[in-house]
């Protein structure tokens, strides 16, 4: 990987991870990361209570282009998210009558990320700026 895409990685993992802390902190269950298939990827299913959360998160700089990550959520975007949903579904089945909601998380960060940040330095790093419940319907 080149330096960029190294740090993208870093800053994805590490948003992600400032994300389910946030979550857990509020009572959910993280119940997967980076789910992958074909069609896709989740960036975290949670669960709280009784419903089950697909949680796509954008992890930008301060004073970024794309509103924070917001303008990143397209057509396109919203039904990779959809279809990959569907195929986790398919592969838990136990899931399937629950109630199923998309959320966005937008993350911010300043600094250079490190490789693997340990909990403490994301949370030094990255903050949580804006948690929508239902971008998708």
């Amino acid at each position: 990987m080149n330096t960029k895409k190294t740090q993208d990685y870093w800053v994805g993992q590490a948003g992600e991870q400032a994300v389910s802390q946030w979550l857990q902190a509020r009572g959910w269950q993280i119940r997967h990361h980076r789910w992958r298939c074909r069609g896709g990827e989740l960036d975290l299913i949670a669960t709280q209570g009784q419903q089950l959360v697909f949680v796509e998160v954008k992890t930008r700089r301060a004073f970024n282009w794309d509103e924070r990550g917001l303008l990143s959520i397209t057509p396109t975007k919203q039904q990779r998210l959809w279809r990959a949903a569907e195929t986790f579904l398919a592969h838990f089945p136990q899931y399937q009558n629950w109630p199923c909601r998309f959320d966005l998380a937008l993350v911010s960060y300043r600094g250079t990320v490190a490789s693997n940040p340990t909990p403490e330095q994301a949370a030094a790093q990255f903050v949580v700026k804006d948690y929508i419940e239902g971008i998708l319907s």
